[in-house]
């Protein structure tokens, strides 16, 4: 079947001697001509193209272009069946490499194109892999539960013919193709014995910061060029690394480094004392997603100059009209609703704080109101979008939060329902947390956090007698706004946080 497209696609090229090399040094995976070449064939190809034909049918003179092609070795061979090679796909315009958590199809089963062969776990969520010919699943060379498989390794091979399913298992995919991967441990809870060191030699003079910063970010020391005194690296290199997106140390470069060290060893050097080679650890496999989550993190932290303000305002009001709205609409709306619509609100009031910092450009700001909602998953946390947030009703808001969350816990976002916004929200007042300070999500500028409702007294005054008044009961929330000081100035925040405690205080005005 393969090789019958070759041949009706060089056909009815023009220059057939080149364009058939041509042709067969782009199909990867090419079964043998033999039995193929036919008559029909013959007529429909041009002399020079038909000569080709007969020659790669019989073993003869293939050329060169062809014996050179980057297919499967086991391709070209006579004994191979006709066969494709399935390998795993780019899924996500950053993921490099990707984990299998379970196979939809075993081996030997029928598979049609649309099917769902495979879970791929990049490192945005949890995808479904289709099949797109038909055949059946000779052989996984991937198995479940398998991490770190680079995009473009083989994964699976799949046959033309059921009866070809034994003759496939001889298959084997080219080595220059394939990456190590690491497979799944077989004892998850089994203890190790801890034997690596920090990777910075110790002939490298660095201060504990520039030190800290190379383990968390994993950069190679021996990458960076020193602008300090001497040569010597100073924090401003790493933070340039990091922001430039500089080399990560790999793991042949922390074998190098590794040595084993005993707590005595260290004397006169920079390398961090271990513990004692009898203490015992757990080793937690790492998800795709918590090393993206990880990386960003730390290049937010110290590649953003964090400004940090808090305000707190009254809920009263708010959670009266959500109570009116539930006796009189049963409308089931949570607070994170009405603080989604708020911000929305807010940001149109302040457009200012909707907005992102450029390298080239400067600051850019935002045509739309796209808010990112922090939601806790098993896997790590992911930041579905509420599109458009300023124009849509609360009820509209509290629906797509609800499906956009439940997505995101099974894994199942698609990339434009998490890629992009324009502000973040982290709510952990249901985990009863007063207030705390959220880390920018790049490239947005601003992400606000929101503590829990907590009963006050306050002094109410009498307009009408000002020695007068009484004390009441209120519930307030406390709320702190993370911004990037180089898109929002002190008064852009402050007027950001003084319009969202308004739409709050009264949400009749703004929210209806």
């Amino acid at each position: 079947m393969f090789a019958r497209k070759v041949l009706t696609k060089c056909s009815r090229l023009r220059h057939c001697n080149l364009a058939f090399g041509s042709a067969l040094s782009k199909v990867k995976y090419v079964a043998p001509f033999a039995g193929r070449y036919t008559s029909q064939h013959n007529e429909s190809m041009t002399p020079l193209c038909r000569q080709h034909a007969m020659n790669f049918s019989s073993g003869q003179n293939v050329p060169e272009s062809a014996s050179n092609a980057k297919s499967d070795s086991s391709a070209v061979s006579g004994e191979s069946p006709p066969h494709q090679v399935i390998t795993l796909p780019a899924l996500s315009p950053t993921m490099a490499k990707g984990n299998i958590p379970s196979w939809m199809k075993k081996e030997g089963e029928k598979v049609s194109v649309g099917e769902v062969l495979c879970l791929i776990e990049t490192d945005k969520s949890t995808m479904e892999m289709e099949a797109m010919d038909e055949g059946f699943l000779a052989k996984i060379l991937v198995p479940a539960g398998s991490t770190d498989v680079s995009v473009g390794e083989a994964i699976a091979i799949i046959v033309e013919n059921e009866e070809d399913i034994a003759k496939a298992q001889n298959i084997r995919s080219s080595p220059s193709d394939q990456a190590p991967t690491k497979k799944s441990p077989k004892n998850d809870g089994e203890a190790t014995n801890i034997s690596t060191s920090a990777a910075i030699p110790s002939r490298q003079r660095v201060g504990p910061s520039v030190r800290r910063l190379l383990m968390e970010s994993g950069i190679d020391i021996t990458t960076l060029k020193g602008t300090g005194p001497g040569g010597a690296v100073v924090k401003g290199d790493v933070l340039a690394a990091m922001k430039s997106g500089g080399q990560l140390g790999t793991e042949s470069n922390l074998k190098k480094a590794e040595k084993p060290s005993s707590l005595g060893s260290t004397k006169g050097t920079s390398e961090l004392p271990l513990p004692s080679s009898g203490l015992l650890y757990e080793d937690i496999p790492t998800s795709q997603i918590r090393k993206v989550i990880a990386r960003r993190l730390l290049e937010s932290k110290y590649g953003t100059p964090h400004l940090y303000l808090s305000s707190d305002t009254l809920l009263d009001a708010t959670l009266a009209l959500r109570k009116e709205l539930k006796a009189n609409h049963g409308a089931q709306l949570s607070v994170n609703d009405f603080v989604i619509k708020a911000v929305g609100s807010a940001l149109k009031m302040v457009p200012e704080a909707n907005a992102h910092w450029d390298e080239n450009s400067g600051v850019v700001l935002s045509s739309s109101v796209d808010i990112s909602i922090a939601v806790a998953t098993e896997r790590g946390l992911m930041t579905p979008i509420i599109r458009n947030a300023d124009q849509k009703s609360l009820s509209e808001i509290s629906s797509e939060v609800k499906l956009l969350a439940g997505k995101a816990r099974e894994g199942k976002l698609q990339p434009h329902e998490f890629q992009g916004g324009s502000f973040s929200i982290s709510n952990l007042g249901m985990f009863g947390v007063d207030h705390f300070c959220a880390i920018i999500n790049p490239p947005q500028a601003c992400i606000l956090a929101v503590g829990r409702g907590e009963s006050a007294v306050v002094w109410q005054e009498d307009l009408n007698d000002p020695k007068g008044g009484k004390p009441i009961a209120v519930t307030k929330v406390i709320l702190t706004l993370s911004a990037d000081h180089r898109v929002v100035d002190v008064d852009v925040g402050g007027r950001f946080l003084d319009a969202l405690s308004g739409i709050l205080r009264d949400p009749r005005r703004y929210l209806l």
